[in-house]
């Protein structure tokens, strides 16, 4: 997985880093602030005729940011007016140069510079805040939001946190948000994405090979990231040399290994559902193709096991809520074939975490975990924002954590982790996360390396859901596939 390119999103931390390493290479703080204001001026050019443009700044850089963009939109003959939080006396740094070079007045923060506005430039805070917003631009961001007000924000809306993506205390819904260099998590996590509005990535002088002392370890899900992983037929291979995934059935809610079956099936050489002999008439004439196999104990799952054509396991969804689970669950582990572990797992260890945490550290890196948020906590006590407890659980298993959601969230052990941002929110229906599960086992089957698998599977279940489109069903999904796997193979240039 690259270091470069715009998948790569960079924390508030590493955006600080690239500033001063710009200025190492020559490209100064002075001429990264007049490209960044100069950038939100053009965008607001391109989108926006209404007048007044009340741009607001803040105290620090974001403010100079704005300060810059007043300056560009009054050159193109825009009615500008500016408003200050705090004393133009107190800026510091290129804020306060760029302050003088604005020569107007400076109204004093307050709702009432909102009157008679026809847009909004929000330069309050960027990226960097960590607190809640409180007094007067707490009061001036709830007042754009009364008034419904365009906002074009800097860097980010004020109040949205950069790393997190959560808001804190207040954030103004944007109509456009101009960022720098690279995205941030936020821009991409929720509820930020959605308060973001239209993101544009400006290009303001920061050279390319920061990147490279950088060494980001956060990005957003593409499939360049991936795609040289992606395990395509080879025309001398047979159905076995794809792979074989195994994957376990209920007896009572067999629609979810049913769905998980139909799409492994589109993305390896065979699939075989295990499940209790009283079901199989049931999996048995809805699953044409895909093999039956029925057990009625842990050790005649252990068994098929220990076939060494089966290559990837699948335990979870429609199990059951029980020692079955369980059992199946630590057999897979056991076996040491790479495995996806979803649903009725972690209901199943909810009452004993520490077997299953322990069970999966006692390997090597073989499985992803797909929990969503409830069932995430079920086996994780861990606090903080999605992506930290993401990493934070991938390091204390050992194994890929996948948390599900309209910004599902997949890292690995060593700290990598992509944010998925193509799930349409169609996708919020039963049985959608059985899908993912079987896209993601089938591609485990075909020998696709784990974590790379993972981002692939999120990112073909977004993708599916986005051509099969509004009114979608679980039981669609798996039909997109074909539609889809043609334009990657495109995109991989082998068509």
């Amino acid at each position: 997985m690259g270091y470069s390119g715009s998948a790569v999103l960079l924390n508030v931390t590493e955006m600080g880093r690239a500033d001063a390493l710009a200025a190492k290479a020559g490209v100064s703080n002075e001429r990264l602030m007049e490209a960044a204001g100069t950038a939100v001026a053009r965008e607001t050019l391109r989108r926006f005729s209404q007048d007044p443009v009340v741009v607001l700044c803040g105290p620090g850089n974001n403010g100079g940011d704005g300060f810059v963009a007043a300056r560009k939109l009054r050159d193109a003959g825009r009615n500008v007016k500016v408003a200050l939080l705090g004393k133009r006396e107190a800026l510091k740094g290129e804020a306060a140069l760029n302050a003088k070079r604005w020569k107007s007045p400076c109204a004093p923060l307050s709702s009432e510079v909102l009157n008679g506005a026809g847009l909004i430039v929000d330069a309050l805070f960027g990226a960097g805040l960590a607190r809640p917003l409180d007094g007067v631009a707490l009061a001036i961001v709830q007042e754009i939001g009364r008034r419904g007000l365009p906002v074009v924000a800097v860097d980010v809306p004020s109040g949205l946190h950069g790393d997190s993506g959560q808001i804190l205390g207040a954030a103004p819904q944007a109509a456009l948000t101009v960022t720098f260099f690279r995205r941030k998590p936020g821009h991409i996590l929720l509820p930020g994405r959605e308060r973001c509005g239209e993101v544009i990535v400006a290009d303001i002088g920061t050279p390319i090979d920061v990147l490279d002392q950088i060494r980001a370890q956060t990005f957003v899900n593409a499939p360049p990231l991936w795609l040289d992983h992606f395990p395509w037929p080879k025309p001398s291979g047979h159905k076995y040399q794809r792979g074989h995934a195994l994957i376990v059935g209920g007896a009572k809610m067999t629609g979810a290994a049913r769905l998980a079956a139909r799409a492994a099936a589109r993305m390896t050489g065979v699939v075989t559902v295990a499940c209790p002999p009283p079901a199989m008439p049931i999996y048995a004439v809805s699953l044409l193709g895909i093999l039956i196999d029925p057990i009625e104990s842990s050790a005649q799952f252990s068994a098929l096991l220990e076939d060494v054509r089966k290559t990837a396991v699948l335990v979870g969804p429609g199990n059951g809520v029980g020692e079955r689970t369980r059992a199946c669950t630590m057999a897979a582990l056991k076996s040491g074939k790479p495995c996806a572990l979803d649903a009725d797992v972690f209901t199943s260890f909810a009452d004993n975490p520490p077997a299953l945490i322990s069970a999966l550290s006692a390997g090597g890196i073989r499985c992803v975990l797909t929990p969503h948020e409830g069932e995430f906590a079920r086996i994780f006590d861990l606090s903080g924002d999605k992506l930290s407890r993401a990493r934070a659980a991938a390091k204390l298993c050992g194994q890929v954590v996948l948390i599900k959601g309209g910004d599902t969230v997949i890292a690995a052990p060593d700290g990598r982790a992509v944010i998925n941002a193509n799930a349409p929110a169609d996708l919020a229906t039963a049985g959608a996360g059985d899908v993912l599960a079987g896209i993601l086992t089938g591609l485990l089957a075909s020998a696709m390396p784990v974590f790379e698998a993972a981002c692939a599977a999120a990112w073909l279940h977004g993708a599916v859901a986005q051509a099969a489109g509004p009114g979608l069903v679980a039981e669609d999904l798996e039909t997109w596939l074909p539609q889809v796997l043609r334009g990657l193979r495109v995109a991989a240039g082998l068509s």
